[in-house]
């Protein structure tokens, strides 16, 4: 069976939190909480889904797909999509099930991406109640001074990489999120397991008030892979 790592309160420092939310949490104590799951016991145990899904990233020489806006697309190639699928492959590869849910659920109307990603994720826990993991791809997006888009950097066995941030969201809008703070402990062990073996491949965890759908499964996360001024590669 796989080896559950542990983790100490001196692990904190490796777990960097920005706060767009008034509430204020003491990582070292969310790192010492016990991981109680299993994902790998031959049942569907993780759930791929992107609320966003049409976002895309800079465009490299030799690309050429069509936008539906700038930096979206509906080619599932360019997409959030095709991140899904690498990542959907990695994880069955190390023997964890998965279902990848491949709609886009910002098109054709992107004010109810979080409704309509809402509907899918209770509807894929109904029918596949071993889930104990949804994770929500996304890619950031922000400019520079000079009105180019910026991008994350990270070096990974030498070679340019783009930087992986965690969105936690809680119940501080007034929606029911009681266990908001479980979600955040996974993001801090997270955080801490990729920096021991990367270090400066995450960026500042982000507290939110908002939810975000994160109180719909055991752990819930929305992860930013990159920004819009990195490439797909």
């Amino acid at each position: 069976p796989p080896v559950i790592p542990s983790f100490t309160a001196s692990d904190a420092y490796k777990t960097r939190l920005r706060y767009s939310c008034d509430y204020r949490v003491e990582v070292g104590k969310l790192l010492e909480q016990d991981l109680q799951w299993q994902l790998s016991d031959g049942q569907p145990a993780v759930l791929i889904v992107h609320t966003h899904g049409s976002e895309s990233y800079t465009k490299e020489l030799g690309q050429t797909y069509q936008e539906t806006a700038q930096y979206r697309t509906l080619d599932e190639h360019y997409n959030m999509v095709a991140v899904g699928d690498l990542l959907a492959a990695l994880l069955e590869a190390a023997g964890i099930r998965v279902i990848h849910d491949r709609l886009l659920h910002d098109y054709p109307s992107y004010t109810s991406s979080y409704n309509n990603s809402r509907k899918s994720v209770q509807e894929y826990l109904q029918e596949y109640p071993s889930i104990r993991l949804v994770l929500d791809l996304h890619r950031d997006a922000g400019e520079n001074s000079d009105g180019s888009q910026f991008a994350t950097h990270a070096q990974v066995n030498g070679k340019d990489s783009a930087q992986i941030m965690f969105l936690v969201g809680t119940d501080e809008s007034g929606n029911y999120h009681p266990d908001w703070r479980d979600n955040l402990a996974v993001a801090a062990k997270l955080n801490v397991l990729m920096e021991n073996i990367n270090p400066g491949i995450t960026r500042k965890t982000t507290l939110r008030a908002q939810r975000f759908n994160q109180d719909l499964a055991d752990i819930a996360l929305l992860v930013e892979v990159g920004s819009a001024g990195n490439t797909l590669q």
